[in-house]
């Protein structure tokens, strides 16, 4: 069956435009198409026992979706048994489960690169999709003036506060990695109804999930006091199962083709990260948006090292800002300000050291005023401070060739 983006005529026997052809093959997906979400891999590595860390045997886990319909997402649930030896009690960090994956990685049929992102990266932008934690739930006991037991009830994003020396803890995690906007937008998806191409959704474990106290925790999953041997604390089996999210029986022009959103289908939806360091204290530190994309959003994480790898809640900066190449701020804030409007979004805080700049009501497009930046003006900026930062972004596929990298120091 041949793709189509439809034919038609407008007012006075006009040919529709893109956007008009766009819009209508959109909406007669939505009426029409059918939802599928299909279990398309599934495997465990290691075991409960093994004081060795499947990471180093297994760094990889290569996931090959199928070649079916309009592709939204995957669903990505990780059951990790974390096994401690490391001689001292370990404490979960305050990412976490997030940190199982320390980087997933899809790749389309034409290779694009959609997704190059870290696990604390994806499970915030899952959060702010959903204006609100995701996958967690009210508890009963505080959350309800109910007796019927709503609440906190499955097992679904859980990790134990602690886990003893010489003791196992098990982990669960649930990811969702986004093709298409939405379920309503489907800019960015994946029409897979080819032979000739193949694509690649790519799963990195945490090969460091428990790190000492003492030392930066941003990408650990557990600390353990001094005196504990951290390296010995670690993932010794992990189950992957993964589920492909796909609208199938999409409908049909008269001559017989698919109907398709053609502009939906030239757009990237990515989600990338990067770090920078070389901060200075009190002085503008600017971060570069990439050329020919809009962004919708932005994650920063300022880690100021020290002696410990802190992360704070604000009082070591002075200001964040938008910044147009003239050196316009399109704002200037302070970091309480940034987190009340996160509150307000999410009706709860990240986690310390992390802010969120949303731009989805008004996207930040380089393709029409070019060099924007995001600018730190550190108060503190110890030996070693660092940012961490994830995009969120729409890229049309044949002009990203031409764009820029993403910065990085």
């Amino acid at each position: 069956m041949t793709p189509s983006t439809g034919q038609g005529g407008g007012a006075g026997g006009g040919k529709l435009s893109a956007a008009q052809l766009n819009s209508i093959a959109r909406a007669a997906i939505k009426s029409k198409a059918i939802k599928m979400t299909q279990q398309i891999f599934s495997q465990t590595f290691g075991a409960p026992t093994n004081t060795a860390n499947i990471s180093a045997t297994n760094p990889i886990i290569n996931v090959q979706p199928r070649n079916v319909g309009l592709i939204r997402g995957f669903w990505v649930q990780l059951v990790a048994t974390i096994n401690n030896q490391s001689g001292e009690t370990v404490s979960l960090t305050d990412f976490g489960p997030a940190n199982l994956l320390t980087q997933i990685l899809f790749n389309d049929l034409n290779n694009n690169t959609r997704v190059q992102t870290t696990g604390w990266h994806l499970a915030f932008v899952n959060s702010v999709r959903q204006r609100r934690p995701f996958g967690t739930a009210l508890v009963y006991s505080t959350g309800f003036d109910d007796p019927t037991k709503y609440g906190s009830n499955w097992t679904v994003i859980s990790a134990p506060a602690t886990i003893s020396s010489a003791a196992q803890g098990t982990v669960n995690m649930w990811y969702f990695v986004p093709l298409a906007y939405s379920e309503d937008d489907l800019r960015g998806a994946v029409y897979a109804n080819v032979v000739n191409a193949t694509m690649q959704l790519n799963l990195t474990p945490n090969a460091t999930p428990c790190v000492l106290a003492s030392t930066d925790q941003t990408s650990a999953v557990y600390s353990t006091a001094a005196g504990g041997t951290a390296s010995s604390c670690v993932i010794s089996q992990l189950q992957v199962t993964v589920y492909q999210e796909y609208l199938d029986q999409l409908p049909t022009t008269q001559q017989g083709g698919v109907l398709l959103p053609v502009l939906d289908l030239a757009t990237i939806y990515e989600l990338k990260n990067t770090s920078l360091t070389a901060i200075t204290a009190n002085q503008d530190f600017p971060v570069q948006y990439s050329n020919f994309r809009d962004f919708l959003s932005t994650f920063a994480i300022y880690v100021n090292t020290g002696s410990s790898g802190a992360r704070g809640t604000g009082a070591d900066i002075n200001t964040w800002a938008l910044q147009s190449a003239n050196f316009t701020n399109i704002w200037k804030l302070i970091p309480s300000l940034i987190a009340l409007q996160t509150r307000n979004h999410l009706q709860v805080d990240l986690p310390p050291g992390v802010y969120y700049f949303s731009s989805r009501q008004k996207p930040i497009s380089t393709t029409q005023y070019g060099n924007m930046q995001l600018v730190l003006n550190a108060l503190t900026a110890n030996t070693g401070a660092y940012l961490l930062i994830g995009y969120e972004d729409f890229g049309l596929v044949q002009t990203l060739t031409m764009a820029g990298s993403l910065a990085a120091s």
